[in-house]
Order: C-alpha cells, then sequence, then structure tokens
C-alpha cells in the first residue's frame, strides 16, 4: 500500500465515520426543526464521502437534494403543521364543549 492509497482510505473511513455520527444524530434527534438541521449536516457529510470516493456528480446531487432541498421542505411542512394547529386551537376556544 503505498502512501497515497493509505491517505485516500483514511479519508474514506473519516467520511463514513462522519456519515454514521451525522445519521446517528439525525434518527436521535426528537424536535423536527432541530432534526432538519441535523439532516442537512448528514447531507452534507455524505457530499464530502461522495467526494472523497471520487463521484462528483453524486456529490452535487447530493449536495442540492440532501442538503438543501429535503430540509427546507422538511421545515416548510412543520411550519405549516404548527399554524394549522394554532388556527384549530383558536377556533376551539369560541365554541362551547359538548356534553360537559
Amino acid at each position: 500500500m503505498t502512501g497515497i492509497s493509505a491517505g485516500v482510505d483514511a479519508l474514506v473511513v473519516i467520511a463514513l465515520v462522519l456519515v454514521t455520527a451525522a445519521a446517528t444524530a439525525a434518527v436521535l434527534t426528537r424536535d423536527p426543526v432541530r432534526q432538519a438541521a441535523v439532516l442537512a449536516g448528514l447531507g452534507l457529510c455524505l457530499t464530502v464521502l461522495f467526494v472523497v470516493v471520487q463521484a462528483p456528480d453524486v456529490a452535487l446531487s447530493q449536495l442540492a437534494v440532501g442538503t438543501a432541498l429535503t430540509p427546507l421542505l422538511i421545515l416548510v411542512a412543520v411550519r405549516k403543521v404548527r399554524r394549522a394547529g394554532r388556527r384549530d386551537d383558536a377556533g376551539r376556544g369560541d365554541r362551547p364543549r359538548k356534553g360537559g
């Protein structure tokens, strides 16, 4: 094994460790907003891994979709759900309760 090959192998191992840590953090995060941020970090780690294994086209796709677009869509969805929940709660306060 040459010095260059060992260096590349070390970079792959480091990138894999980062991906594993970020994926674990994404799974263990409970709050959807924080989860979107951790998911963006996971996407960035995957982008680094793809660059290290010399897959620049996949890295660019991952950067656009996994790091930017998916977390953004999650944040938009969470915002809409929370707004709808607040609207429903406000509407319930005006009506008398049945059966009580």
